[in-house]
């Protein structure tokens, strides 16, 4: 299994590697969006506060508040990634150009965690039913998430994932050969997609941790960027998957490790929408 170090990706031939100071410029960009993306979030928790489920949210909203989320904790795993496409990109095109190929880049990879942002909220809304209808199901949803999340971070899908995540060079080259159509656009959906493949898991143990604790999300983007970029990463997965089962024997006994789950005042739902769409 190749071995990523914790820095911008080597060209793959002559030709590729952007100058210096392009590369410090993208990579800068990409630490201000990612920035960007964790001041909204943090600003966001403090406005919504821990609650359960969908947290009264319709799907619009939390989509965008998803896709926020998914920015913050994932940039700075793909950076590598993006890094190397924007290299690749700088072959054949320049300033405005290539500005715009580079944003279609990163749109397609957040149009596949906002993919999987409508199965969270189908599992969250699940979620809401569950403690509406039965208030003592949340230790056992708890439970299973852990458990579910355990078993995808040992599994076969994630190893293969993770290896594609780990492998920038290799994927330039596989890129390389897609149509010129929104080639751009399907280089960064096709990305994502094994990234989903790869930390879906550990997005469901937001379930029961909450969807909006940013000591979470911060933990979990910690995870994702040293499984993706340190050359022990495969082994860090094995090590957080034996955490969360033992989290998943925690749950049905132990209420503090189940803070998504704890039952909120309902006349504070209708307060929960993101900060930024007040009128």
């Amino acid at each position: 299994m190749p071995h990523v170090r914790l820095a911008p990706p080597a060209p793959t031939g002559p030709g590729v590697l952007l100058p210096k100071r392009e590369l410090a410029v993208a990579w800068i960009l990409l630490t201000l969006l990612a920035a960007l993306a964790w001041a909204l979030t943090v600003a966001q928790s403090r406005e919504m506060g821990a609650g359960t489920g969908t947290m009264g949210m319709e799907l619009p909203p939390f989509l965008l508040l998803w896709v926020v989320m998914m920015a913050a904790m994932m940039l700075p795993s793909v950076a590598p990634v993006a890094l190397t496409w924007v290299a690749a990109i700088g072959r054949t095109s320049a300033g405005p150009v290539r500005a715009l190929r580079t944003a279609g880049f990163l749109v397609g990879y957040l149009l596949a965690w906002t993919a999987f942002g409508l199965v969270a909220y189908g599992l969250l809304a699940m979620t809401d039913r569950l403690l509406d209808a039965h208030p003592g199901a949340g230790r056992w949803i708890g439970a299973g998430a852990f458990l579910l999340a355990a078993v995808q971070q040992f599994g076969p899908l994630k190893s293969v994932c993770l290896r594609h995540c780990r492998s920038p060079m290799f994927q330039l080259l596989r890129y390389a050969r897609f149509r010129p159509w929104a080639k751009d656009l399907r280089v960064g959906a096709h990305h994502g997609t094994y990234c989903v493949g790869c930390c879906w898991g550990l997005m469901i143990v937001l379930i029961p941790l909450g969807v909006m604790n940013v000591a979470a999300m911060a933990g979990l983007a910690a995870v994702i960027f040293l499984e993706k970029l340190w050359r022990q990463g495969p082994w860090l997965a094995y090590a957080v998957g034996v955490v969360f089962l033992v989290l998943a024997v925690l749950a049905p006994f132990q209420g503090w490790v189940l803070p998504g789950l704890q039952t909120s005042d309902p006349s504070m739902d209708m307060d929960r929408m993101p900060v930024w769409t007040h009128g």
